[in-house]
C-alpha cells in the first residue's frame, strides 16, 4: 500500500502506466513488422528512470481539488511524460546532443544501428529522421493517454483547452530558443538580454514543466477559477527556477549525475541568464574568451573550463543562484496564498511545497 504523499510510489505507478501505453503501441505496430522496433525502443529507453516531475505536478494539481487518487488519474499524469519525451527527442536532434540521461541520444543510437547493419545512405540523417518520428509518436501517445485514461469525459474536457495550449506554446518556445541562438544579443542592454532569456525559459520550459501540468490537473479536478491564480504563480516561479538550475548544471554539473556532458549548452551557443550576467560584468579579455568559444562544435574540456572561470569570476553564478532563491520564495508565498483560502487540499499543497526543494536542488 502506498502512502498518499509518497513521491517514489507515484513515480513507480506512472512508470507502469507508461509501460502499459508502450505495450499497446507495440501491439499496434506489430502489424507492420519488427522493423519498427527502433522507434518504440527509442521511446522506451528515454522513459525509463526519469524523475516524473511533470506527471507529479499534474497528479497533485488534481488532488489539490480534494479529489481522490485513482489509477485513471495516474494514467492521465503519465501523458505528461510522453509529451516531455517528444520534446526531448526533437530537442536532441536540434541541439545535436550526443547523450541523454547517461545513454546515447535516440538519434545517435539509431545512427549506430545503421552503421552496424551496413545500410545504405547517411547514418546520421537516418538517425535524426527516426528520432523525429519517435517524437511524433510520443505526441500521439500523449494525446491517446489523455483521452483514454479512464477519468470521466466531462472532467477531461475541463483541462483540454489548456492541454492543447501547452503543446502549441512549447513548439513556439522551442523555435524562440533556436532563434535566440542565431540572432545574438548585439546592441542589447543587460536588462534586455535577461528579459529575452527569461522569455525563452518561460515558454520552452517553465510552463510545460510545472505550470501547465499543475493547472491541467487542477482544472480536470474541478479547482475553482479563483484558486487557479496562486497555483499559476507557483508554477511559473518554480518552473523558471527549475530551468535556471538546469542552466547551471548544464555548465557545472557532474555528467554522471546529469546524464549529459557538461558544456553542451556552451557548444550550442545558448543565450542564458547566466551568460547575460557574465558578459555584462566581464573584462574585455574575458568577454573575448567567451565570445570566441561560445557556440563552437569543437569546444573541448579546456574551453569549457575557461568559460566556467569567467562565469564564476564575474559573479554570474552567484546572481543566478540568488535569482533561483528568490523565485523559490515566490513559489512558497504563492502556495501560502492558496492555502489561506482553505478551499484546497492541505496534503496536496504540502507535497507541492516540498517539490520546490526537489525542483531546485543543486544536483541533477
Amino acid at each position: 500500500m502506498h502512502r498518499p504523499t509518497d513521491l517514489d510510489a507515484l513515480r513507480r505507478r506512472v512508470q507502469r502506466a507508461i509501460e502499459g501505453q508502450i505495450a499497446g503501441a507495440r501491439e499496434a505496430l506489430a502489424e507492420i513488422g519488427p522493423e519498427t522496433e527502433p522507434l518504440v525502443g527509442a521511446v522506451s529507453g528515454l522513459l525509463t528512470g526519469g524523475k516524473g516531475l511533470r506527471a507529479g505536478f499534474l497528479y497533485w494539481g488534481y488532488r489539490a481539488a480534494g479529489r481522490p487518487d485513482s489509477d485513471a488519474l495516474v494514467r492521465l499524469a503519465a501523458s505528461m511524460e510522453f509529451f516531455q519525451a517528444a520534446a526531448l527527442l526533437h530537442d536532441d536532434v536540434m541541439d545535436r546532443s550526443d547523450t541523454r540521461r547517461g545513454m546515447p541520444s535516440a538519434h545517435r543510437a539509431v545512427a549506430s544501428l545503421h552503421r552496424e547493419r551496413g545500410w545504405a545512405g547517411d547514418g546520421d540523417r537516418f538517425g535524426e529522421g527516426a528520432a523525429i518520428l519517435a517524437g511524433d509518436l510520443c505526441l500521439t501517445w500523449c494525446d491517446e493517454l489523455y483521452a483514454s485514461c479512464g477519468l470521466p469525459a466531462d472532467e477531461l474536457a475541463r483541462g483540454r483547452v489548456l492541454f492543447d495550449r501547452m503543446r502549441t506554446q512549447l513548439m513556439g518556445g522551442q523555435f524562440l530558443d533556436l532563434l535566440e541562438s542565431v540572432r545574438g544579443w548585439d546592441g542589447m542592454s543587460l536588462d534586455e538580454r535577461v528579459a529575452s532569456a527569461r522569455t525563452v525559459i518561460r515558454y520552452k520550459s517553465a510552463k510545460y514543466t510545472i505550470e501547465h501540468p499543475l493547472l491541467i490537473g487542477a482544472l480536470v479536478g474541478g479547482v475553482a477559477p479563483d484558486d487557479l491564480a496562486p497555483l499559476s504563480d507557483y508554477g511559473l516561479a518554480l518552473g523558471e527556477a527549475f530551468q535556471l538550475r538546469d542552466d547551471l548544471l548544464g555548465v557545472f554539473g557532474d555528467p554522471e549525475a546529469t546524464g549529459k556532458p557538461a558544456g553542451d549548452d556552451l557548444r550550442e551557443g545558448k543565450r542564458t541568464v547566466l551568460l547575460a550576467h557574465a558578459l555584462d560584468a566581464a573584462s574585455p579579455e574575458d568577454r573575448t574568451t567567451v565570445e570566441s568559444l561560445l557556440g563552437r562544435d569543437d569546444l573541448d574540456e579546456s574551453g569549457v573550463v575557461a568559460i566556467r572561470e569567467v562565469l564564476t569570476r564575474t559573479g554570474a553564478v552567484d546572481r543566478v543562484e540568488s535569482l533561483i532563491a528568490d523565485l523559490a520564495e515566490e513559489a512558497h508565498e504563492a502556495l501560502a496564498l492558496a492555502a489561506g483560502t482553505g478551499r484546497l487540499d492541505a496534503d496536496a499543497l504540502g507535497v507541492l511545497d516540498g517539490l520546490i526543494a526537489v525542483s531546485t536542488a543543486r544536483h541533477a
